[in-house]
């Protein structure tokens, strides 16, 4: 959507997009197409604890970071404490504040200015016009607006004020961004609905507790002269700041890569008709102690010896007590370690919500440099919140991997009797390997099978194969014999 041109000699000029002012908000301009609306006015309203403050504040930093001045007020708490909550998330406010690149006011009213009914709305706009101009600001942040507001119970006089406001943000172009509460009709409080009508961009925030876990969501409500993204997001409140992983490029716009990969084992590659394609997803799902992180942990040493930087999240066992057990099966992962190639991070499922696991997982990702991605087990995620949230968190680091050239292996932890049932099948379309790990039970004895269930692009071997864990590593004793062409 774009706003109209001006009418020239030769008819109506096209027209233009309009102006975007990045917010730096990790994912949150991507769903805004380009950022919040330029010189215009953007309302964040939310419950307590949705990060209202936390996301304006994020906002006026990082633009100041980038060479844009602004100005940050709150009507509920002082200059002093909003700084220590910028210190909490590592941003060094007072550095910019002497720079001249931010300004941080108290817009706390004295009671008794209240009481004597002489407070009106341009003392506040004489002082906020004085230091835009001598700082040249181009953002400002008004956090609380509706603590302003409440001070009278004349509503009429509450929206005078606001329209005052607006007009006077709009006539000096000033990139605003307004937070206020969210209050549902029963719970007592006054509502400003006719806000939301003044605006031109709306960002909803919600904070709630689904299934004993909290989480956060964001969604945009509106946004004259703009497209964007119309789904609820999740997000969460890192120690950097906020942090959005959305869905909104699709999964399917990854450039194929032509390059096989080895898994470390001969036998393994033939099966595979020559092993795992970089940058793809694959799967190995099989009942416990079938050998899925023996052979993850062969793959990881492959990656090791060919040079890529592999990190290895770990949901079922600690590090020490993975890298001891691998070692009865001759699969040392101690070298790997010892060079840095390899990182392995044990983590509790339980101690996070899905989108601080992600986000955390994504961080890990990054600082790691990492070429390779390993997740043992995905079936853990279920127990971070529901199968619905489990799934969710796997296309949104399906949808991180493969734009970034990263080759991600994921177990999964099947019952006894092998099933395409719950995870499997929520992310099969995700997925360009999946490789089942089986008992079979024959004449008295359990043996060890795989099959490679589907491999895309790739002439694989469509029977099952015995193998056994031996004090060398995994020795497949079959070899393919036949093949078909996979999808």
């Amino acid at each position: 959507m774009t706003e109209t041109g001006a009418v020239g000699a030769g008819g109506p000029m096209p027209p233009k997009p309009i102006s975007k002012t990045q917010t730096h908000v990790t994912g949150l301009d991507e769903i805004l197409h380009g950022g919040l609306p330029t010189g215009r006015t953007t309302l964040v309203n939310g419950g307590p604890g949705s990060g209202k403050t936390v996301f304006g504040l994020e906002f006026i930093y990082r633009a100041a970071l980038d060479g844009e001045p602004g100005i940050f007020i709150s009507f509920e708490e002082d200059a002093d404490s909003i700084r220590r909550n910028g210190l909490s998330l590592g941003w060094d406010l007072p550095a910019l504040e002497e720079a001249g690149m931010l300004r941080i006011l108290d817009g706390q009213l004295d009671p008794a200015v209240i009481r004597s009914g002489d407070f009106d709305i341009n003392g506040l706009l004489a002082i906020l016009g004085g230091q835009a101009t001598a700082m040249g600001a181009q953002n400002v942040v008004i956090d609380a607006i509706d603590g302003l507001l409440r001070i009278s119970d004349d509503r009429r006089w509450e929206r005078e004020q606001l329209e005052m406001l607006h007009r006077w943000l709009l006539e000096r172009r000033l990139t605003a961004l307004l937070t206020a509460k969210a209050f549902n009709a029963g719970d007592g409080g006054q509502t400003y609905e006719f806000m939301e009508y003044m605006v031109d961009c709306i960002l909803k925030l919600d904070q709630r507790v689904d299934g004993q876990v909290s989480v956060r969501r964001l969604r945009i409500v509106k946004y004259r002269g703009s497209d964007f993204e119309r789904n609820e997001f999740p997000f969460a409140i890192s120690e950097s700041g906020i942090v959005l992983v959305p869905i909104s490029r699709p999964a399917l716009d990854h450039a194929y890569s032509p390059e096989i990969l080895s898994t470390g084992n001969d036998a393994m590659d033939e099966l595979l008709g020559g092993g795992l394609v970089k940058s793809s997803i694959t799967l190995l799902t099989g009942a416990s102690g079938t050998g899925k992180t023996s052979l993850a942990s062969t793959i990881a040493i492959e990656a090791h010896r060919r040079g890529q930087r592999v990190l290895y999240v770990q949901f079922e066992e600690s590090r020490p007590a993975m890298v001891g057990r691998m070692l009865s099966a001759g699969i040392d992962l101690r070298p790997a370690l010892e060079s840095g190639l390899l990182r392995i991070e044990a983590l509790m499922p339980e101690t996070l919500g899905v989108e601080e696991h992600l986000i955390q997982l994504l961080h890990l990702m990054r600082e790691h440099a990492a070429e390779v991605l390993i997740v043992d087990a995905v079936s853990a995620t279920v127990r971070m919140h529901t199968d619905e949230a489990a799934y969710d968190f796997l296309v949104r680091l399906a949808n991180a991997c493969r734009p970034a050239g990263v080759t991600l292996l994921m177990t999964n932890q099947s019952g006894e009797i092998p099933s395409d049932a719950g995870i499997v099948t929520m992310i099969s379309s995700l997925i360009d390997t999946v490789i089942r790990l089986e008992y079979r039970e024959e004449e008295d004895l359990v043996h060890r099978t795989l099959l490679v269930l589907k491999s895309r692009g790739m002439r694989h071997s469509s029977r099952r194969h015995r193998f056994l864990i031996t004090d060398h590593g995994i020795e497949i004793i079959d070899r393919p014999g036949d093949g078909a062409a996979g999808n």
